[in-house]
């Protein structure tokens, strides 16, 4: 499966916590990943191996064999895959409206003293970037 087929599918939620352990890890397998899942979610190891499967078939990971264990690693990239679920949030919810998403942000979450820092540096990042495209 080509890069643009996976990226036109996105995970699911509970995908989404499986690919967050194995980018996070690099590869695991299904009882690190289960046991992790474990700690914060109602779910058994038998359950994991399906999504993981599930996944595999998607293209999202692959394995690889040790024995008997299989190994899973990521076949999708982090950033790619949340900067493709946040442009799709942004289209769908706000019609690709960004003040509309952060105001929405704030309003769930508000940001900390650093989180506003950093993103006061985004917008003089993104100011700077616009300045430098403007002829």
């Amino acid at each position: 499966m080509d890069n643009q087929n996976q990226m036109d599918r996105e995970p699911t939620e509970r995908e989404l916590e499986i690919l967050k352990i194995l980018w996070r890890r690099r590869e695991a397998t299904v009882r690190q990943v289960y046991e992790e899942l474990r700690e914060r979610l109602p779910i058994v190891q038998n359950t994991v191996q399906a999504f993981l499967r599930t996944m595999e078939e998607k293209g999202f990971v692959r394995h690889r064999r040790e024995g008997r264990t299989f190994i899973y690693e990521p076949t999708i990239d982090q950033l790619a895959t949340s900067q493709n679920m946040a442009s799709d949030l942004l289209k769908r919810v706000f019609d690709g409206a960004v003040d509309q998403l952060v105001q929405s942000v704030f309003s769930a979450k508000p940001p900390t003293g650093d989180e506003l820092d950093r993103l006061e540096a985004l917008i003089q990042q993104q100011k700077s970037n616009a300045e430098e495209t403007t002829p």
